[in-house]
């Protein structure tokens, strides 16, 4: 065992010296393996990283949550639109009915939102601001970050009482900073309501919807003042499960609860929406599926240029240290130590090329990073470093196996009269 490991180690270091002397030849065997593991780990990174800012997106929306709309989520040429045309709006008198009779429902909540809209401080402005109209507990319903003030109360709600809470960009824009937003009168598409809170910057969505940045939150019955959703806007019904309940669960009991309201007959299709985030979850493993595919096929053609290039430098290492390889067998080496030290040496140079690709896209996820901000988080993960180590090594052992298996058949009288 002790000789074997020594044979090992003396093998190690001729491949270590084979590196220095023969540079040339060895940084162009590298190349290979380090493209295919920068082209396959980044593409994994990249995807990985995609998916998971576009699943924490998805997630913020609300994963027990349904929402009452009159158009189902989807899109493609064959969306049949017009069958939705002439579907009801929800209204709030549904929100609380659907509050008062459905029993798997945590919280329940109302809302509208509407574009374009123009809010003024002394002699600031800004344009193209939204209004969200909302009901009590939208806070509960969706995540709401306010990192000065506070939340509606119910009497204010109630009572259509005229504040607002303001969106990152908004206040940035008129105050800088969003304690000196606090307490301000401003002017909001024509009316006067005072800021009661400021929200956390959380970055444009990546899957669309809102963009709370760019919003003023405003009570339901204020925010109808301004502008009517009947007639100008597409409102919902947010409705959040109990903790103990189902998403589907939930949905049974609002098919019955919406129908019923609607007085629909029971040969009747349903004219709403009962939308949910788990559609858009399994959409979304489809399609990062089939991205992870095609990136890892473009990777594999750079893999097998980079196999060959190893397999190539290692059968002309072989056929220069034939003289080492009888003498070895000559003083006793099996065929298994000499296969061994032969597919440790190509595994070794793939690990050498795994490690460049994977420091170049180390250096590609920070420098990315900077530019893009905090917007877009890309990392890149523990998983995705073995995956690349780990497919360096698999590329090695096919890569040195015919070198190393001819390696070990050589007949020690031959080799060691070989120039």
């Amino acid at each position: 065992m002790l000789s074997t490991l020594k044979i090992l180690w003396s093998s190690l270091g001729m491949a270590l010296q084979e590196l220095r002397v023969n540079k040339l030849r060895t940084f162009l065997s590298l190349l290979g393996i380090t493209i295919g593991i920068f082209c396959i780990i980044a593409v994994f990174t990249a995807t990985d990283s995609l998916e998971r800012n576009v699943r924490k997106d998805v997630n913020a929306l609300g994963s027990d949550v349904i929402y009452i709309e009159k158009w189902p989520w989807g899109g493609g040429g064959d969306y049949p639109w017009w069958k939705y045309m002439n579907r009801p709006l929800p209204e709030i008198k549904e929100q609380r009915l659907v509050q008062e009779k459905t029993h798997s429902a945590g919280a329940t909540a109302f809302m509208f939102a509407s574009g374009g809209k123009k809010v003024e401080y002394r002699d600031d402005y800004m344009t193209g601001v939204e209004m969200i109209g909302v009901t009590q507990d939208f806070n509960k319903i969706q995540e709401l970050q306010i990192t000065d003030g506070r939340y509606f109360t119910n009497s204010e709600n109630n009572a259509g009482v005229n504040v607002a809470i303001m969106g990152a960009n908004v206040w940035e824009g008129l105050f800088i900073n969003p304690e000196t937003a606090l307490g301000k009168v401003v002017r909001f598409a024509g009316r006067d309501c005072r800021v009661i809170g400021t929200l956390k910057k959380k970055g444009e969505s990546l899957i669309g919807g809102i963009n709370y940045d760019n919003s003023i939150i405003l009570p339901y019955r204020f925010a109808r003042t301004i502008v009517d959703e009947r007639r100008y806007a597409d409102p919902l019904i947010l409705v959040k499960a109990k903790p103990e309940i189902t998403v589907g669960q939930l949905k049974d009991e609002l098919r019955g609860v919406m129908r019923a309201t609607r007085r629909l007959k029971p040969t009747q299709e349903d004219d709403f929406a009962l939308n949910e985030i788990t559609t858009l979850s399994n959409d979304l493993n489809g399609m990062f599926g089939a991205i992870n595919i095609g990136g890892g096929m473009i990777a594999i053609f750079s893999l097998i240029v980079g196999g060959f290039g190893i397999a190539n430098i290692m059968f002309v290492t072989v056929k220069e240290r034939t003289n080492i390889i009888g003498l070895k067998k000559a003083i006793g080496a099996k065929r298994g130590i000499i296969l061994l030290e032969f597919l440790l040496e190509a595994i070794l140079l793939c690990l050498i090329g795994g490690f460049l690709g994977l420091f170049f896209v180390f250096i590609g996820t920070v420098g990315i990073s900077q530019v893009v901000g905090s917007n877009f988080e890309i990392v890149l993960t523990l998983k995705n470093v073995i995956l690349g180590l780990s497919i360096s090594a698999i590329v090695g052992l096919l890569a040195g196996f015919i070198p190393a298996f001819f390696a070990s058949k050589l007949d020690p009288v031959v080799a060691i009269r070989s120039n």
